[in-house]
Order: structure tokens, then C-alpha cells, then sequence
């Protein structure tokens, strides 16, 4: 497998320009995924590593070597597309060895490598069935093992799952992230879904309008947004942003909302402007004497948890609290926020301001 760097990657349509002077560093093994809304250049971005398009400037280093404007057939990469690609006139066994076959491989090592793959994604007893007839899964696995069995130095999946309904969808991510982690592939996975990038993910990358908003671990992201974009493209329900004022200076641990102050997380730098306080839904705390007060709108029953939807003084918020907390539609509730949860954006920039909470966030545009 390899280890993939990107430097400075650009790639203009004519007048359009896909993918702004992206960088980032694929370590070799990773599960990495390239994460964003239609449009926002994440495809683009997987296409030009593979190799189906060529940048219009910037380089991409493959397992130290630089192929840039190499085609893929000299990359050494496999492509998984969301449309599985299968041959229908052939049947599994003919599928997914049909790699090697092109590569005159002796046949008795093909059938060996034939065997090996369907044993690893459990598919043996369809080696000898048409295609045709396959369940989506099926033919999504038959789709992975025609890559897996090239040994390539790493996977490039567009969207690989986006054809199949949702539970079955949830059954094949984990199936797919065990298979990863068993072979230990360098894995780069294009997605719109952001419960898929953060449940499948070792690394993420957040783009937006062909530009990376955020870059590194699930985690990091989520509790550690850089911009509010992120924040609200990140989590279900999104962050929740309410109108701050007043100036900060550095050390500052308290902001206004409204008429009313509460604690935040010490700022490293002052600040001047209009200002949000985003908070995560499960991080609005219901008290009877809260230090901020709002009235329910509405109700979500989730099972184990409900999602309100509250109007406050600065602003429309929802909050995710246990099931069997006493919440009714019309009734004013206090609300709670712990400092060391909330992160501050500037309204103008979008951009996180820094503070205690978000001092180690990569801002990668």
C-alpha cells in the first residue's frame, strides 16, 4: 500500500475552478475520506489522484513518486465507482478476474487469486452466477473484489454505497471498513454523507465550493469545527448558532447573548465584531433556574432521546435530552451551556476564533 501527499492540487474548467489549491497527506493504511456537499470538488479531487483527470497545476505524490500528469494506467490504483461498472455478459468468476486475465497472468495463479477474494468478501458461492441477477450488495462485492484482486497500492471509491437503501447501506459500511482494516489498504472514499465519513473514517477532509474547510480526525472535527460550515454540515441535528455581542479581549472567559452572560472558553486573542456561539445539540442542558431561558416549540421523540426545538432571546435552537425528561410544547425551560463545549465563529468569516477549546484546529484553505 503507500502513503499519498497532495500539494497545492488546482483544477479549472475554463472559467470554473473545481478544486482550489487543495493540500493534505494520505498516510499509508488510512481509511481517508473526501467529504462535501454536490459540487464541492470532492470527486474532482478523487478523479485527479487516480489519474482520470489531469490537474491544472500542483502535484501528487504516490508512494514517494510523482504522477501528476501520469495517466492511471501508471498509477497502480484501483477505482470502485458508485455504479458498480460490472460486465453483464460476464458471470462472477469472469468479473472479477478479468484484470488479470488482461495482464496475460498464468491461469492457474488467476484462479488461486479468484478464490482468495472471494473467500475474504464471502462471495463463494456466486462465482459461477450472471451478474444480472445479483442483489445490490452482491454486485457491490463483486465490484470491490474485481479491485481487491489487482493488489493495487491503494483504492480510490466514488460514493461506492449511494445505490443501495439505507439499512443495507449501514450493513455493507461496516463490512467495508473490516475489510480495510484486515488488508490494511490505503483507502481514498468520496462521500456526501457525514454519518458515513465520521462512522467509516480514520482522516477527514470537509470541502466546500472546491475549497478544504477542515482537515483531520472525525473527532476533532466534530467537537472542533473551523468554520461554520463545518459545524453545521457535521452532525444530526447541526450546531447551533446563536447571536453574541460585545468586544472580547484576550482572556476573556464570558460573552452576552441577549441580556444575558455566559461562560466561554478562554479567548487566546481579542476580538471585535459581530460573533456567534455555536453549541451542539447535546450540550443544551435543561435547568429549572438555567442561566438563559427559552420556550419550546416542538418535540422529536427518538427513543432514547427527543430533540426540542426552543426559541431563545438570540435565536431559534434545538437540544438533544433523555426521553424520559418532562418536555411539553409552550412551557419556558432554563438552559444550561458548559463553557468548555461551545466554540465561537466570527459572523463575518465563518471562521472559529481562538480559544481554549479550538486551539489545535488545522485551517486548511
Amino acid at each position: 500500500m503507500a502513503e499519498i501527499i497532495i500539494r497545492n492540487l488546482r483544477k479549472e474548467f475554463g472559467s470554473f475552478t473545481a478544486v482550489q489549491s487543495s493540500s493534505f497527506k494520505i498516510e499509508d493504511g488510512e481509511f481517508f475520506m473526501l467529504l462535501g456537499p454536490s459540487g464541492c470538488g470532492k470527486t474532482t479531487t478523487l478523479r485527479m489522484i487516480a489519474g482520470l483527470e489531469l490537474p491544472t497545476s500542483g502535484e501528487i505524490y504516490i508512494d514517494g513518486e510523482e504522477v501528476s500528469q501520469r495517466p492511471a494506467s501508471q498509477r497502480d490504483i484501483a477505482f470502485v465507482f458508485q455504479m458498480f461498472a460490472l460486465y453483464p455478459h460476464m458471470n462472477v468468476r469472469k468479473n472479477i478476474s478479468y484484470p488479470l486475465v488482461s495482464q496475460g497472468m498464468p491461469r492457474a495463479q488467476v484462479k488461486a487469486k479468484v478464490a482468495e477474494v472471494a473467500r475474504i468478501l464471502g462471495i463463494e458461492d456466486i462465482l459461477n452466477r450472471p451478474v444480472g441477477g445479483l442483489s445490490g450488495g452482491d454486485r457491490q462485492r463483486v465490484a470491490l473484489g474485481r479491485a481487491i484482486v489487482r493488489d493495487p497500492k491503494a483504492f480510490m471509491m466514488d460514493e461506492p454505497l449511494g445505490a443501495l437503501d439505507a439499512e443495507f447501506r449501514e450493513h455493507m459500511a461496516e463490512e467495508l471498513r473490516a475489510l480495510h482494516d484486515r488488508m490494511g489498504a490505503t483507502t481514498v472514499y468520496v462521500t456526501h454523507d457525514q454519518l458515513e465519513a465520521m462512522q467509516m473514517g480514520d482522516k477527514i477532509v470537509v470541502m466546500n465550493h472546491g475549497v478544504i474547510e477542515q482537515f483531520g480526525a472525525p473527532q476533532d472535527i466534530y467537537d472542533k469545527p473551523a468554520t461554520m460550515f463545518v459545524a453545521n454540515f457535521i452532525g444530526s441535528p447541526p450546531m447551533n448558532f446563536l447571536k453574541g455581542h460585545g468586544a472580547l479581549e484576550t482572556g476573556a472567559t464570558t460573552v452576552k447573548l441577549h441580556h444575558h452572560e455566559i461562560g466561554i472558553p478562554e479567548m487566546r486573542e481579542p476580538f471585535d465584531g459581530d460573533i456567534t456561539v455555536g453549541v451542539r445539540p447535546e450540550h443544551v442542558k435543561l435547568a429549572d433556574e438555567g442561566a438563559y431561558r427559552g420556550e419550546i416549540l416542538a418535540t422529536e421523540y427518538l427513543g432514547t432521546t427527543q430533540i426540542l426545538t426552543l426559541d431563545t432571546p438570540a435565536g431559534e435552537l434545538k437540544a438533544r435530552i433523555g426521553s424520559e425528561q418532562a418536555a411539553r410544547v409552550g412551557e419556558q425551560v432554563g438552559l444550561n451551556f458548559n463553557a468548555s463545549t461551545l466554540t465561537l465563529f466570527d459572523n463575518q468569516s465563518g471562521r472559529a476564533l481562538r480559544s481554549d477549546l479550538n486551539e489545535g484546529v488545522l485551517h486548511d484553505g
